[in-house]
C-alpha cells in the first residue's frame, strides 16, 4: 500500500503536464493543426463560375489570375482550398488546385487538363513570395488569412472571392 500512493501522485502529475502546453506548442498551435493534413480531391471546375482575382497592391503583371468560388473550401486542418486559373497575355490558361497553410505557404494538389480532369502528385509546402504579382501572396493576404489567420469556413472564402477580397483586410499594409 506505501508504494502504490506515490504511483498514484506520479500518474496525477503526468496527467495535468500533459495538458499545459508548452510556449512553442501555443505559438504553433496553427501549424500543429496543418500537420494534420486532410486529403481534399480537386473539384470539378466550371469556367463560367470564375471570378478574377486583383492584387489592390497595384500588382504590375501581365497575368490575370481567377478563382471559382465554389471550389474555395477550408477544412479541419486550417488549410484553404481552391482552383486557381492562370491566364497568359495570348490566351494560354494553366489549371491549378492549391492550398494555402496561412500565413505564407502554399502548394499544388494538382494540376487541371482541358477535358477537366485533374494529374500529378502534390509538391512540396512552399513559401509564398511577398510580391503582390504572385497569385498567392494577393489570395493569402487579401482573401484568405485576413489578420494572418485562416478563414474559418467555406462561405467566408467564396464571399471574399466574389467581393473582390476580405473585409477584414487593411490594404496598405505591405
Amino acid at each position: 500500500m506505501r508504494f502504490l500512493a506515490p504511483i498514484i501522485l506520479l500518474c496525477a502529475i503526468s496527467s495535468v503536464n500533459a495538458q499545459i502546453k508548452s510556449d512553442w506548442e501555443r505559438a504553433n498551435e496553427e501549424r500543429l493543426k496543418q500537420s494534420q493534413e486532410q486529403l481534399v480531391p480537386p473539384p470539378s471546375l466550371d469556367k463560367a463560375r470564375l471570378v478574377e482575382v486583383k492584387s489592390t497592391l497595384a500588382a504590375d503583371t501581365d497575368f490575370r489570375f481567377f478563382v471559382d468560388p465554389d471550389s474555395v473550401s477550408v477544412g479541419e486542418d486550417r488549410i484553404v482550398r481552391y482552383v486557381l486559373v492562370s491566364r497568359s497575355p495570348s490566351g494560354s490558361e494553366s489549371i491549378t488546385f492549391e492550398g494555402i497553410r496561412c500565413p505564407g505557404e502554399y502548394r499544388v494538389y494538382a494540376v487541371g487538363h482541358a477535358d477537366g480532369t485533374w494529374a500529378g502528385r502534390p509538391s512540396e509546402w512552399r513559401t509564398i513570395v511577398r510580391d503582390p504579382r504572385v497569385s498567392q501572396a494577393t489570395l493569402a493576404r487579401q482573401y484568405f488569412c485576413p489578420g494572418r489567420s485562416a478563414i474559418l469556413t467555406n462561405a467566408e472564402g467564396q464571399k471574399a472571392v466574389r467581393a473582390g477580397g476580405h473585409p477584414g483586410v487593411i490594404t496598405d499594409q505591405r
